[in-house]
């Protein structure tokens, strides 16, 4: 009987129990005060209290992350498969994609917030720009990876551009582009959040990551924690599901997805 299965959902979780234990014991033993480190069970409480709020504020920051998520791997993808076409214009706009990426998204969104003006199309760009680049730089890979022995094959057999193109290139580059994909989601909620930190206010369309300042200013640390839990749970969901969607397509043909040791 294979066991991983189980072992790869019990051991985190056996881990996790373990820290929890440990972080509510040590508060209580050395007395630390709850605005400081409150113990788990203190943010348990304020998830139960705060929940609603919280979930309706993580809804507005889960939408930009999946706009922005969505706008990367087709715009990602689409200049992708422009570089692949020509060597020249990678050499050209690739220096540019780099420059985006290594740029703080925290310095450029008070930019885009003033030049957009509407807040949900600027927080949308600044997440964008932050999960954009592991797209186009997987994805250019996986392009330019087809194996050359195939690609002689094609030539010899007269295939067009656009069959070499579909029938070879863009199968060898999904892998890649399904792991871009994969470490985009995540990028997609950091830049998500780090937007709404730069131009949150209150109100019925603020994110969460407004609600995490507005707990760290009134020294409400375990609903600072709640929203954190929440951030980190959503990240970790997001992974999940896209990294399924990546076992689901490439399980049958490429070794990547094959779950035995």
């Amino acid at each position: 009987m294979n066991r991983q299965p189980f072992w790869k959902i019990a051991a985190p979780l056996l881990v996790g129990v373990v820290f929890l234990a440990l972080w509510e014991a040590l508060v209580r033993i050395f007395g630390i005060r709850a605005f400081i480190l409150p113990p788990p069970s203190a943010v348990a409480v304020s998830l139960w209290i705060d929940g609603p709020s919280l979930m309706g504020s993580l809804w507005v920051t889960l939408q930009v992350t999946l706009a922005a998520l969505a706008a990367a791997a087709v715009f990602g993808g689409a200049i992708a498969l422009l570089f692949s076409l020509s060597r020249i214009i990678e050499l050209s706009f690739f220096p540019y994609a780099v420059i985006l990426q290594v740029t703080p998204v925290v310095a450029i969104a008070p930019l885009i917030i003033i030049w957009v003006r509407e807040p949900f199309p600027a927080l949308l760009i600044c997440a964008w720009i932050v999960a954009f680049f592991p797209i186009v730089s997987n994805t250019t890979v996986g392009l330019n990876s087809a194996d050359r022995n195939l690609l002689a094959l094609f030539r010899l057999y007269g295939a067009s551009s656009s069959q070499t193109l579909s029938y070879l290139r863009l199968p060898t580059a999904l892998p890649y582009f399904l792991a871009g994909l994969r470490i985009s989601g995540g990028l997609a909620l950091i830049g998500a959040v780090v937007a709404e930190f730069v131009a949150g206010t209150g109100g019925s369309e603020t994110g969460l990551a407004f609600r995490i300042l507005e707990a760290g200013y009134r020294l409400a640390t375990a609903r600072l924690f709640a929203a954190l839990f929440l951030l980190s749970l959503t990240g970790i969901v997001i992974y999940l599901i896209l990294d399924y969607i990546s076992r689901r397509l490439l399980r049958r043909w490429h070794e990547s997805a094959d779950e035995e040791m």
